[in-house]
């Protein structure tokens, strides 16, 4: 493991913290990786993830995105081989929401392309009130596929298409109002805020907080009445389980 993501075991809390803060946290493709990995171990030791960025910045994006290549091929790559490079960040979005625990962000200062598309793609989202957000994408001439990706069942069909062909600047507040943010706090109540959430998460059964997880990943992709019905199944199996009549 490197030292650019550290992990911190505490109690039932894995705690990933970003950690290039004199590059704003941008991502290389073997962070993305490595992230990607840590989030899929997760749930065998945690009962939730709280991932964060090092500093001032929350994570400026994908590291060298809109540059030139270090060793520009003498050809464009073929598509399917540059899907499977693609497949990198496309994975990392994948284990957020495959994964059975939830895994909440927390954004101070910016959070651009890739770090754009981590807030959106967590559980639940907390930012400071400083904290801005943007996908620049288009500005570099790149589709921002990834980033869509991410947004697809999280943000509205309008503030996607007004972040992606803008590349404007939005606030904490305008965030959330698209989707992007579950809340948003004073700078200085930022940690607090997110403490007393991840305690009231594990207050709960655990197998009640997997259970609101598959029901939020799952029950989005139904019909109305199919999920209504996956809602009432599962109400009643974990409900009348061991695991929920004991203290925890």
């Amino acid at each position: 493991m490197s030292n650019e993501i550290l992990t911190q075991q505490d109690g039932q809390v894995l705690r990933v913290t970003i950690n290039r803060p004199e590059q704003g946290n941008g991502m290389t493709d073997p962070m993305v990786v490595e992230l990607t990995a840590i989030i899929r171990e997760a749930p065998k030791t945690s009962q939730i993830v709280v991932l964060r960025g090092a500093g001032k910045e929350f994570c400026i994006g994908r590291a060298g995105m809109g540059g030139p290549p270090a060793n520009p091929a003498p050809h464009p790559p073929e598509a399917y081989n540059r899907r499977n490079e693609s497949d990198i960040v496309f994975d990392a979005y994948g284990a957020m929401r495959a994964s059975p625990i939830p895994v909440v962000a927390v954004i101070q200062g910016k959070a651009l392309g890739f770090g754009c598309a981590i807030a959106a793609g967590c559980d639940v989202t907390f930012a400071s009130d400083t904290a801005t957000f943007q996908v620049p994408e288009m500005g570099h001439n790149i589709l921002p596929g990834m980033v869509m990706s991410s947004f697809i069942d999280r943000v509205t069909r309008k503030a996607m298409s007004y972040l992606v062909w803008s590349q404007n600047i939005v606030s904490a507040e305008r965030a959330l109002s698209y989707g992007i943010v579950s809340d948003v706090f004073p700078a200085a109540q930022l940690d607090a805020s997110v403490e007393a959430f991840v305690a009231s998460v594990l207050k709960a059964p655990p197998i009640a907080v997997r259970g609101v997880k598959e029901f939020t990943r799952v029950a989005y992709d139904m019909p109305i009445a199919g999920a209504v019905d996956y809602a009432r199944n599962l109400h009643s199996l974990l409900n009348t389980s061991s695991e929920m009549r004991r203290k925890h």
